[in-house]
């Protein structure tokens, strides 16, 4: 006896000393500094990112996304079930107690009965009434269970992580397709007032054709240009469309019930974004901290696999009472203890492959981890350069567009007072609409690279 409760002291001492499994260390270095160009100033930590793009409707649409978005509300359920899960698992940590009580009649039918019958022909029904209160607990000698109820807090962390990543992915879409509709809004009524300038122009030609001072060739051409530029017309318009049904779907519902918009595509502002250290990205992106988090649940797993390949003790404690007769239940009432030990001996393996599967799953999520921290510091550095890039796209460009324009003033009075060819308004009317759709293009990309900055950066969440 006193051998057992030494061995039995021994195990619960190893089961206190263990210790939970360390933070996950990814063995990589971050750079000191981001290699593109970047505003110095401290990262913002705001979460309503949005809110810097001075756009009231965008603000809107945000919160009815937020209510409305069906792949949120299934993160959330997500969350629900491991929030669940962690319950299940940790119910192993303490001794599991039932309660139960029992009625029986045994009652011979016909015959003399036989041994294993309570009755028999002298007596042929026996009552037996009987309850009981029992209570099990297996020993964590090993650590097992208590890493599984860490494997599943951490996948419920995990699971927390995920859903902010797909709110923030929500989020980001609401805006660049809000964007992308302004744009599209923006292109059109540019292509609208090109072709009322074509139309001039072909009056002006139609005009000195019915004179006699143009040819059938200077109007053909212009027609055509008029036609072309009817033609972009309808495709504007079709894009601008889809660009609103991707947004209707966004905030969860119809593109019938998408509320009017009524900000104009110049109403967008995009704001300077400090960026902070690239240290400090694992700790602002929910999408690094889910990798983090499914990576240590799965340390955890191996500790729970390798576990399950030594002996366990199981004690247990049941307290009853029973009696031929209801109304004396409890007036015999007895106690019972157990103690049981079971080692696995052969299982053709398969212990040992489930401890071999948990350590490759371990191997897969470290990767994983690994990539989520290098693609985070890859988004921001390609976020910060399309910034650069764009904002040097754009110097130039505004140059470009007011030489076009008014390099197609000059050439459309010149023509008019007959001192310059058709080739020449024609060549400056294409000029000046590419410039202009160029300008709206380069500025909704302007305004999609800031919202892929906030992306990157993790849209203000940080871990708690």
């Amino acid at each position: 006896m006193k051998a057992q409760l030494s061995l039995l002291t021994l195990c619960l001492l190893l089961g206190a000393c263990a210790s939970p499994a360390p933070r996950p260390d990814s063995g990589l270095t971050p750079p000191a500094a981001w290699q593109s160009p970047h505003s110095q100033n401290t990262a913002q930590s705001t979460r309503q990112w949005w809110t810097q793009f001075a756009s009231p409707q965008l603000n809107r649409l945000i919160e009815q996304a937020q209510v409305g978005s069906f792949d949120l509300a299934a993160a959330v359920a997500r969350v629900r079930q491991a929030q669940a899960s962690t319950v299940i698992a940790g119910g192993s940590q303490l001794p599991e107690i039932k309660a139960g009580t029992n009625a029986n009649r045994q009652k011979l039918l016909r015959g003399n009965g036989y041994s294993q019958l309570d009755v028999d022909n002298n007596d042929k029904a026996v009552d037996y009434f009987d309850a009981n209160l029992s209570a099990s607990y297996e020993i964590d000698f090993w650590g097992g269970q208590r890493a599984s109820r860490d494997s599943a807090q951490l996948a419920l962390k995990a699971s927390e992580f995920d859903q902010a990543t797909v709110e923030l992915t929500l989020l980001s879409g609401v805006a660049n397709s809000y964007a992308q509709a302004l744009s599209l809004r923006e292109q059109k009524r540019i292509a609208e007032l090109n072709l009322a300038n074509a139309q001039s122009v072909l009056q002006l030609v139609q005009t000195r054709f019915d004179s006699g001072s143009a040819t059938a060739l200077e109007l053909a051409q212009q027609k055509s240009l008029v036609a072309a530029q009817q033609r972009q017309l309808p495709t504007v318009q079709q894009q601008a469309q889809d660009a609103l049904i991707s947004l209707a779907a966004l905030l969860g519902r119809p593109v019938q019930e998408l509320p009017p918009i009524d900000e104009s595509f110049d109403q967008l502002q995009w704001p300077v974004i400090g960026t902070g250290v690239p240290s400090e990205l694992l700790s602002r992106r929910p999408d690094i901290a889910r990798a983090e988090a499914q990576l240590a649940a799965a340390q955890a797993d191996v500790t729970v696999a390798r576990a399950a390949m030594l002996p366990a003790v199981t004690l247990g404690a049941s307290l009853g009472s029973g009696s031929n007769i209801a109304a004396e239940l409890l007036r015999s009432p007895f106690y019972n203890l157990t103690a049981g030990l079971a080692a696995p001996i052969f299982n053709n393996g398969r212990l040992g492959a489930e401890r071999d599967k948990a350590t490759a799953r371990q191997q897969e999520l470290l990767e994983t981890y690994r990539g989520a921290i290098i693609n985070g510091f890859a988004d921001v550095e390609k976020a910060l350069n399309s910034i650069d890039g764009l904002d040097q796209q754009r110097q130039w460009q505004s140059e470009e567009l007011n030489q076009a324009q008014t390099a197609f003033n000059i050439a459309q009075n010149r023509y008019q007072a007959g001192a310059e060819d058709l080739l020449t308004v024609l060549e400056t009317q294409r000029t000046l609409y590419a410039a202009q759709d160029m300008n709206a293009q380069l500025r909704l990309s302007r305004l999609q690279a800031s919202i892929a900055l906030y992306k990157a950066l993790g849209g203000g969440w940080q871990a708690l």
